[in-house]
């Protein structure tokens, strides 16, 4: 049998450039999931290891080092004033950010857009980059130190979530029915109270979900402004680690399980209300209304 030789004019098969890339991006995807997995697997198991000097597993399993945890580090106060802050700034967050959303999405005003970009650069900006001047300033009026003091720090970041939430569900709703019922009587309160909140409801339960997976979840803020009386699980998890003392690192790493879960079903619940692509479309179009 002779060979079908290849004709002069065609080009030899080759994976195409985009499909490289797209295998590239997967394969970076995929070392850094495997690596995280580890990661998250090890803390886990060390949580319920006796020792683990050596081996791929520890030499005995216990979970004692989760009431140990709970007693050495007052796990109970902690998430205690954890709950309370968290509930205080999702109600604020949302008894301001739910009107300014629907003032965003209704109204149009001079400055409109400088209000916007003020309320994003928040979420475009690390929470470092601000919190040292807001905990300069939280200081200066003797708030730091205090829940009020970490509840104003939250609400900085926390209101932009609930607007950047609210403005496409309020975009939603036709306006046609708030005319309608200002034309049968209803006041400015009453329509709001009365028609826009029923019909904004899962948007504002989205909204308040997300800031409570970013009040647990927010280090930074959290950290400069609070002490030991009002600082919430995370910056009680970076204490624990990092403060000077003899610990054992698996009641450590139980206290990093503890709060793990809390905010993986948070984030599970969260996701089920919100979109996070809408988020991300929300924050690149916004500055350019």
């Amino acid at each position: 049998m002779t060979a079908i030789s290849r004709p002069r004019g065609l080009p030899k098969r080759a994976l195409p450039k985009g499909r490289l890339s797209a295998w590239l991006v997967w394969a970076c995807v995929g070392f850094f999931l495997i690596n995280l997995g580890a990661l998250i697997f090890s803390v886990i198991v060390n949580s319920f290891g006796t020792k683990w000097f050596s081996g791929w597993l520890p030499q005995g399993f216990t979970s004692s080092w989760y009431s140990d945890a709970w007693d050495e580090f007052a796990l109970g106060d902690v998430l205690t004033v954890t709950l309370e802050i968290t509930l205080i700034v999702v109600a604020l967050a949302l008894v301001i950010g739910v009107p300014a959303g629907y003032a965003l999405a209704r109204r149009d005003f001079p400055g409109k857009r400088i209000v916007m970009f003020l309320l994003l650069l928040p979420v475009l900006l690390p929470p470092i980059t601000y919190g040292i001047p807001l905990a300069t300033v939280l200081y200066k009026v003797h708030l730091a130190g205090t829940m009020t003091g970490v509840v104003a720090a939250n609400l900085v970041p926390a209101l932009p979530f609930v607007v950047l939430v609210m403005t496409p569900f309020v975009e939603q709703i036709d306006a046609n029915v708030e005319s309608a019922a200002r034309m049968c009587g209803a006041r400015t309160g009453q329509v709001f109270m009365r028609v826009l909140v029923p019909l904004l409801l899962p948007g504002i339960l989205a909204a308040g979900i997300l800031v409570l997976v970013r009040t647990v979840a927010m280090f930074e803020l959290t950290f400069l402004v609070a002490d030991a009386d009002s600082q919430t699980l995370i910056v009680s998890l970076y204490s624990a680690a990092f403060t000077p003392g003899i610990r054992a690192a698996q009641a450590i790493d139980a206290m990093a399980v503890i709060y793990m879960a809390l905010s993986a079903v948070l984030l599970v619940i969260a996701l089920m209300f919100v979109n996070p692509t809408q988020i991300v479309a929300q924050v690149r179009e916004a500055p350019a209304e």
